[in-house]
């Protein structure tokens, strides 16, 4: 009997996926379990796994296209069956497929990072081959600046610019080996930003609560505790971390999501920390983490980054979170505003850490401080329950030992 291969909902809200790579050819023998075919969907690039034994009698959805979850897109048969019923029938409205159901809490995050696939022995992102291919390069003449040697998009992008692009000049114009402009379609990643921050920024009523924090001793304790072993360091991240989480559960009313017909006040704190990647962001979380120490935050906030980083995230690892954090302070920016990512209520931008003169009794002294803006749902927080939020976060960022107690 014949398996009728559906685009597959890959991830939790995942729409719509493009199928980067067929695995496996026309009249090859898979059995279920085989991987068919690479998808990229609003979160990474998954495996398209095969769901019957038999022979791949069709192909019918190509490689680089994109299709609602639902389609079918190819045939598993016999090799003497009679498909065509099925084919001819291909063009039909797609039957509908159910997605599964988020692990923890249903907070969608913002994006995810395509998985790096090797091309022979040349390892490169999804995006990095499209790139290539639009751009007439040869991927195996190019150096990737990525994990591990991977190409990713800067990578192409400097071979272009370098005049490894075989685009055509321009009319009227002097001769030139690099094109005027490239156009990039939107990957499935791009496109969930996109539609997930327009969800955000218009509709959701948002203020903004900055405060200065005073981060003295939380470095004598970062420093004291490095002394102790590599086993103790801690960055400034994981402080904020903690601090975040810990406020967090002393105020249920920010740790919350609206759901437009009611509001959810969450009795476990699970923070989305948010994760720059070469193709997108992607929110993985600490899930409990004001029951967590700072020690355990660290090493798990940094295994999640880098695991983020070389888009090894499981879907389970990157939704459920109640509340987001997101720290540009490493990359110098002082003090910047946030997008909420709903349905959660709050997010917090933690700028750079700096030494600044104030004065302390009377006295001008060099302090270290650090700027933090919360971005509020005005639907669920006001401004004076945003404000005590923050008053017990910087409680416990100043007087850090409250952390370890």
């Amino acid at each position: 009997m014949a398996t009728k291969i559906f685009m597959e909902a890959l991830s939790p809200t995942m729409e719509e996926g493009r199928l980067v790579k067929w695995n496996t050819s026309e009249g090859s023998v898979v059995k279920s379990g085989d991987v068919l075919a690479e998808v990229e969907t609003d979160k990474a690039v998954m495996e398209l796994v095969a769901r019957g034994n038999g022979v791949l009698r069709k192909q019918l959805v190509a490689e680089g296209t994109t299709a609602p979850v639902g389609t079918l897109v190819g045939v598993i048969a016999a090799a003497d069956e009679d498909i065509s019923a099925l084919i001819g029938g291909a063009a039909a409205a797609p039957a509908v497929v159910a997605a599964p159901a988020p692990v923890a809490a249903a907070a969608a995050t913002v994006a995810a990072p395509a998985v790096t696939v090797g091309v022979g022995s040349t390892k490169s992102s999804p995006l990095a081959r499209r790139l290539a291919k639009d751009s007439g390069l040869d991927l195996g003449a190019i150096e990737g600046s990525g994990p591990g040697g991977r190409i990713i998009k800067r990578d192409i992008e400097a071979a272009v610019a370098g005049g490894g692009s075989t685009a055509s000049s321009t009319v009227n114009r002097p001769p030139s080996t690099v094109s005027d402009y490239t156009d990039q379609p939107l990957t499935q990643i791009r496109k969930t930003i996109a539609k997930r921050l327009g969800e955000s920024i218009g509709p959701i009523p948002t203020f903004y609560l900055t405060a200065e924090f005073d981060m003295t001793r939380a470095a004598e304790m970062r420093a004291s505790a490095a002394a102790l072993g590599d086993e103790f360091k801690i960055s400034f991240n994981d402080i904020l971390l903690k601090a975040t989480a810990t406020a967090l559960a002393a105020h249920p009313e920010i740790n919350a999501h609206w759901l437009g017909d009611k509001i959810r006040f969450f009795n476990r704190v699970h923070l989305g920390m948010a994760v720059a990647t070469d193709d997108g962001l992607i929110v993985p979380v600490l899930f409990d983490a004001d029951q967590k120490g700072l020690r355990e935050i660290s090493r798990e906030s940094k295994e999640l980054a880098k695991r983020a980083r070389e888009r090894k995230l499981k879907p389970e690892e990157y939704t459920g979170s109640t509340f987001s954090v997101s720290n540009l302070g490493m990359m110098q920016i002082d003090q910047f505003t946030a997008i909420i990512n709903p349905p959660e209520c709050g997010i917090l931008a933690i700028g750079a850490l700096e030494d600044k003169p104030v004065v302390i009794d009377g006295e001008l002294v060099i302090r270290k401080r650090l700027r933090v803006t919360m971005s509020c749902d005005h639907r669920v927080i006001d401004g004076a329950i945003g404000a005590r939020f923050l008053q017990d976060l910087r409680r416990m960022i100043e007087n850090p030992l409250m952390l370890v107690f």
